[in-house]
């Protein structure tokens, strides 16, 4: 008689070193490791820098300032905190920014949980235990049942690649990774390359230091004054004293921030009209500019009487006319690409030791040991700034070696253009979670708003699996499809995809073309994201 065979066993679970490994330690990032505490989950985050605060952290240029009112651009998540912090300007400047950032951290104690200095460099799934596997430069490895990437939208500065910059014997600088210290450029003769919004603040500040200063302008763009002031007590004190509803207005509104809305089309209305709310909104100041009327992004004739304002107001301030038009934008709608808020920026260019320079009728040839040759002359200089942008939306997540099911990588499932659900999930890759990911409102909204309302939604997701025993969610790719149709579709009923801009990877050579936004508002999309939660997921794949 034949020996009995013990019955068949299963292989021990693997452990995983964390409940959670987070990428990023930005507002993204230490948010959500604060809600992940409360879930009782370990977590684990990791920061490329040598400091928490991400975008913060990194962008220390002259002038840098965010474009969003500092009383809109914080944390909800805590009464106490909303109503201790007391912001000094209408717009909070990089480093009042990041001194919250780090009050935030030593409030709720998240430095415990944050490892400094060390870039996540892949992070493999493991199909056999629904598992991620994270490897670091420093030659650490992680195991964690989910990731969640907090990696920003502008947090990878696109490389000068001009030939001859080994050459440059001055000094050169990019504002995306601003040196740590006081950069002073008094005396010098300075060249920025670029005129998007971080040469639009640092400009005016570098021109009242240097001996000289050239400009080199590719494509020039619509900036609206920030009339930034110190904040006021009296505004401080009432909104505080309804933040709740203030908060509220926000999150159901179309950009993150509430601004007076005119439903009207501005074609609707007599010219005279038209241009006193287009003064109005000059006058206020700031971001909100598009919401003079209802139509002026989505229909070209509404959109050129706004443009034309703005051009009227360019010219009527810059004296050498042929700078001035230069400086004007005539080949993509207003607000096609996102409006800059500047502290006397066509001002400067009335100084007498500023220069501008057209590189599309003068392109730049080479870096040399003296400084930039463009085809026709070249200009010596002591230090050379690079505003060049970034390689936004997807550059952060595709410098990682992500791969998700059968070991298929990021970079393959995005040859033609990011695709997920959300902006939250990507099909084949279980338990992954982008935060403000393509897909989402992100850069056109108040990052803050975007960022609570998808760290909020991924904790209740997470709650939701551990009530019924469950260990993977991914998304399908039928609901991936559809989602990417949704966005593409409300993307080409209005006026962005005629702008060549970061919004469709334009400004990186060999970038798939795709609006990677999604334009159908905050308040709209997070109905949306309620929806798919409360059916169950729907167009996710959850197992246990």
């Amino acid at each position: 008689m034949a020996a009995r065979q013990p019955p068949p066993t299963t292989a021990p679970r693997q452990t995983s070193d964390f409940d959670a490994v987070i990428v990023g330690a930005g507002f993204a990032g230490l948010y959500m490791l604060y809600r992940l505490r409360g879930l009782g989950m370990s977590v684990r985050v990791f920061e490329a820098g040598g400091g928490i605060g991400g975008t913060w952290y990194w962008n220390r240029y002259p002038g840098a300032r965010c474009d969003v009112e500092s009383m809109d651009y914080s944390y909800s998540f805590s009464d106490e905190l909303q109503q201790e912090w007391h912001w000094t300007e209408r717009y909070a400047a990089q480093p009042e920014i990041l001194r919250y950032i780090e009050h935030v951290a030593d409030r709720f104690d998240l430095h415990r949980d944050v490892t400094l200095e060390t870039r996540v460099t892949a992070a493999h799934f493991d199909e056999a235990v629904n598992q991620w596997n994270i490897m670091t430069n420093r030659g650490g490895r992680v195991s964690a049942r989910f990731c969640v990437m907090a990696t920003g939208c502008l947090s990878t500065p696109r490389v000068p690649v001009f030939p001859g910059l080994e050459e440059f014997t001055g000094s050169w600088y990019q504002t995306g990774r601003w040196p740590h210290t006081d950069v002073d450029f008094t005396g010098q003769h300075v060249a920025v390359i670029g005129t998007g919004s971080s040469a639009i603040q640092s400009i005016p500040i570098i021109a009242r230091q240097a001996a000289s200063l050239v400009v080199f302008q590719r494509t020039p763009n619509f900036s609206v004054p920030a009339r930034n002031r110190p904040l006021d007590p009296a505004y401080e004190r009432r909104v505080k004293a309804s933040y709740a509803e203030f908060r509220r207005q926000a999150r159901e509104s179309r950009v993150g921030f509430v601004v007076p809305a005119n439903e009207q089309s501005a074609l609707a209305v007599p010219p005279e009209e038209r241009r006193r709310a287009y003064e109005s909104r000059w006058q206020r100041g700031g971001l909100g500019f598009a919401a003079a009327f209802s139509d002026l992004l989505t229909h070209a004739k509404a959109n050129a009487t706004a443009a034309e304002f703005f051009r009227t107001k360019i010219r009527a301030t810059v004296r050498d006319a042929a700078v001035a038009e230069a400086l004007v934008p005539t080949d993509y709608p207003l607000g096609t690409k996102r409006i800059c808020v500047d502290t006397g920026y066509y001002d400067t260019f009335n100084r007498d030791n500023v220069t501008l320079v057209d590189v599309r009728n003068d392109p730049i040839a080479a870096i040399t040991a003296r400084g930039v040759r463009t085809q026709a002359i070249e200009y010596a200089c002591d230090s050379i700034v690079f505003a060049t942008g970034f390689d936004a939306m997807t550059g952060a997540l595709l410098t990682i070696d992500i791969r998700g099911r059968a070991g298929r990588t990021l970079r393959q499932s995005w040859a033609d253009g990011p695709r997920t659900y959300l902006g939250i999930a990507i099909a084949g890759f279980p338990n992954l979670f982008t935060i403000t990911g393509p897909g989402s409102p992100s850069v056109l909204s108040n990052m803050i708003v975007s960022i609570e309302q998808h760290v909020d939604w991924i904790v209740a997701c997470l709650a939701h699996l551990r009530a019924r025993n469950l260990d993977a969610i991914e998304a399908t790719a039928n609901a991936e499809e559809t989602w990417v149709a949704h966005v593409n579709e409300v993307a080409n009923a209005t006026l962005y995809p005629l702008a060549k801009s970061w919004y469709t990877g334009a400004n990186i050579p060999g970038k798939p073309r795709i609006f990677m936004p999604y334009v159908g508002g905050v308040g709209a999309y997070r109905k949306k994201c309620n929806e798919v939660a409360a059916r169950n997921y729907e167009g996710f794949h959850l197992t246990g």
